[in-house]
C-alpha cells in the first residue's frame, strides 16, 4: 500500500427499504458476492459487513436488512433493530431508494436517520427509467425532502457509477489508519457467509411459493486442506414448505444445494461437500429466543 498520510478509513451504512438493491449494490462496491440477492423482501437478514480498500481509502460497507413496516413479528423486530442500532455507529450513511419511487415505506425509513450523520441519498435503478426527462425532477423533488449532503443518481450494475460513488464517498471517511488487512472482503465468518449462500438459493429456488420463515443453521463446518465439509439445515414452519424445498423426486433441494455448493466453492476458492438436511419448527420466525439461538439480533 502507499504512503498512508492521507489515508482514510471510515463505515459506511447502507439503508433502505426492502427490495432498493442494498445487497446488489454492496457487492458492487466490494467487487465480490458478500451479500446475498433476490427479488424477495426479507433476503437480508443481518448486518453484513464488506470492506473495500484501494491505495489511499478503506470503506467498511454494512449492509443492512430493509426495515420492515408490514408484519409485527419477532424476527421483522430482529430485523428492525439491527437497521436502527447500525445507524448509531457509523460515519456516513447511504440511503437507497430505487429511481422515479418513492412511498411511504421510503419516508419511513427516512424518518428514522440520524441528524448527526451526513447522508447521502443514493437513486438507484436508474437503467430501468426509460424516459430521462423525469429524472432530474424526480431527484428536485427528493433533493427537498431532506439536507443530503449528496445526491448520486446510479445504477449499481454499472462499474463506472460505482467508480463514481467511491469517490464521492472518500471525503467523509475519517483520516487514519485501516482496520482490516488489505485483503479483507467481509468480517463475517465463512460458516456465517455459507449458511447466507444456501439461504439465498432456497428463495431463489422456491420462487413466491415459500414464505420467509424458512433459515438455515450450519450443523458442522469441518476444514480439511482445501476442503470444507458443511453440514446443513434448512429450518422451516410447516410441513408443506418442507415439501416444497423437496421437490418432485427430491429435484428442487438437489437444484437448491448444488448451487449453493458452486457458489461456496466460488467464494472460498477450493472444493466443497455440502449436506443439506430439512426440518419442520413452528413458529421459530416468532420466537425471540429461538431467533438468537439461530444468530439474529
Amino acid at each position: 500500500m502507499n504512503d498512508k498520510t492521507d489515508f482514510r478509513c471510515g463505515t459506511v451504512a447502507i439503508v433502505g427499504r426492502p427490495n432498493v438493491g442494498k445487497s446488489t449494490l454492496l457487492n458492487a462496491l466490494v467487487g465480490q458476492k458478500i451479500s446475498i440477492t433476490s427479488r424477495k423482501a426479507q433476503t437480508t437478514r443481518h448486518r453484513i459487513t464488506g470492506i473495500c480498500t484501494t491505495d489511499d481509502a478503506q470503506y467498511i460497507f454494512v449492509d443492512t436488512p430493509g426495515f420492515q413496516t408490514r408484519h409485527a413479528t419477532a424476527l421483522n423486530r430482529s430485523l428492525n433493530r439491527a437497521v436502527t442500532s447500525t445507524l448509531s455507529s457509523v460515519d456516513v450513511v447511504l440511503f437507497v431508494i430505487e429511481a422515479g419511487n418513492f412511498g411511504p415505506d421510503d419516508e419511513k425509513v427516512l424518518n428514522l436517520l440520524p441528524d448527526n450523520t451526513p447522508v447521502l441519498l443514493i437513486v438507484n435503478k436508474l437503467d430501468r427509467i426509460a424516459d430521462k426527462a423525469k429524472v432530474l425532477p424526480f431527484l428536485q423533488e427528493m433533493g427537498g425532502k431532506r439536507d443530503f449532503r449528496e445526491i448520486v443518481p446510479l445504477s449499481a450494475k454499472r462499474a463506472e457509477d460505482i467508480k463514481h460513488l467511491m469517490g464521492v464517498l472518500r471525503p467523509y471517511l475519517l483520516e487514519g489508519e485501516p482496520i482490516y488487512g488489505e485483503d479483507d472482503l467481509t468480517d463475517r465468518s465463512e460458516r456465517f457467509m455459507a449458511s447466507e449462500i444456501l439461504r439465498e438459493k432456497v428463495f431463489r429456488w422456491t420462487g413466491d411459493e415459500l414464505p420467509y420463515t424458512s433459515t438455515v443453521i450450519i450443523d458442522k463446518f469441518e476444514q480439511e486442506g482445501n476442503l470444507r465439509r458443511i453440514f446443513a439445515t434448512i429450518l422451516v414452519d410447516r410441513d408443506n414448505h418442507k415439501a416444497m424445498i423437496i421437490g418432485n423426486k427430491g429435484a428442487k433441494l438437489k437444484q437448491i444445494s448444488t448451487d449453493a455448493r458452486v457458489d461456496m466453492e466460488k467464494l472460498f476458492d477450493g472444493p466443497v461437500y455440502l449436506e443439506v438436511w430439512i426440518k419442520v419448527k413452528g413458529g421459530w420466525a416468532d420466537n425471540e429466543a429461538g431467533l438468537r439461538a439461530y444468530g439474529y439480533e
